[in-house]
């Protein structure tokens, strides 16, 4: 062979071992496959009550565990808003939405909105009247309403009764108003018990508590017998205005959601009771059903509610009446609230 054969025989050889071995341009290396996204699923929230966050954490636990992100969104107490954040997390990509109503009369066009994109709503602590709602999980309400006015009943049997509802737009509330008025009903009618104050109050608001407690303590000269106040944030503004009266700790006062400030009340005998519902069943249970709901599976249920259009699958847990005697073995034992921050130590 020539050299000059020779040469065109290397240079060959060399250009073939280049294209063997991945030489000249490199190689592109396969693409990783893209995780899926993870699933969404909606939180509404009405307002920002120390209840409210505390539902939100231990909702956002259990959503996080099963492995979906959790949007949130807070209406501060208006309708319109909560339904264009509801639309916002539908565009979003929200396949179920977990909502507490600002207005459970009015919320039915939130629930059409997701319906139309194939997306389950869970109605929270608060049924939404009148709409297509795939599951309602809370508590027994008019028990709520019935040991609330048990317990001031049992310390007041007689004299002038002041009653501060939540706000009207709330059905929950209504069905508070219910629940006490079963209790109260006998002891009205033999005239025991007069009712001299009967209001609501706007968006649970501790303003129109205050002002509904002034009215009432200047319609009887200071002589208020209880005040059956619905939730806590009502009770602390009723106590508000006892306490510049020199009345506090002397007329008995109800609550609910068993707040810190109001376990510090019920210690040092300002606040009568509250009421204790059981955040980690029900969040638990409300993050686990809503996650599966998005996933197109089904959640088992052992009752129903009927929302004024269909019999509601529902999850009702029972309420807990918590006193000074109690209190300690309730809240502190059940993990709700802890010792140092009660007692302050």
């Amino acid at each position: 062979m020539t050299r000059s054969l020779l040469k065109m025989a290397l240079i060959l050889s060399l250009a073939l071992g280049l294209v063997s071995c991945g030489g000249g341009a490199p190689a592109e290396r396969p693409a990783k496959a893209a995780r899926p996204p993870a699933l969404k699923v909606g939180l509404l929230l009405d307002d920002v009550h120390e209840r409210w966050e505390r539902d939100r954490q231990l909702i956002q636990e259990v959503v996080t565990d099963m492995g979906a992100d959790l949007l949130v969104e807070v209406a501060d107490g208006d309708q319109a808003r909560q339904l264009e954040q509801a639309q916002q997390m539908l565009d979003a990509g929200a396949k179920a939405l977990l909502v507490v109503a600002h207005d459970t009369e009015q919320a039915a066009p939130l629930v059409e909105r997701a319906a139309a994109m194939k997306v389950p709503v869970v109605s929270y602590d608060r049924l939404i009247k009148n709409a297509d709602v795939a599951l309602y999980i809370g508590f027994d309400t008019l028990k709520v309403g019935e040991l609330q006015a048990r317990h001031l009943l049992a310390l007041a049997p007689t004299g002038n009764y002041l009653l501060i509802g939540g706000a009207p737009t709330d059905g929950n509330a209504k069905t508070l108003r219910e629940g006490q008025m079963r209790v109260l009903e006998a002891p009205v009618k033999s005239r025991a018990v007069r009712i001299v104050g009967d209001g609501w109050a706007l968006n649970w608001s501790a303003a129109a508590a205050t002002k509904l407690t002034e009215q009432a303590l200047d319609q009887t000269r200071n002589n208020l017998a209880a005040i059956v106040a619905s939730n806590d944030v009502l009770a602390g503004a009723a106590i508000g205005v006892l306490r510049a009266r020199g009345l506090a700790g002397k007329v008995p006062v109800s609550g609910q959601d068993a707040e810190l400030d109001a376990a510090r009340r019920i210690l040092e005998g300002t606040q009568t009771m509250t009421v204790y519902k059981s955040l980690r069943t029900l969040t638990r249970l409300a993050a686990r059903a809503v996650v599966l709901l998005a996933k197109g599976e089904k959640v088992d249920t052992s009752a129903t509610v009927n929302n004024g259009l269909k019999d509601v699958p529902a999850m009702i847990f029972d309420p807990i009446a918590v006193d000074k005697d109690n209190l300690d073995g309730v809240l502190i034992g059940d993990g709700f609230l802890k010792r140092e921050e009660v007692y302050r130590k």
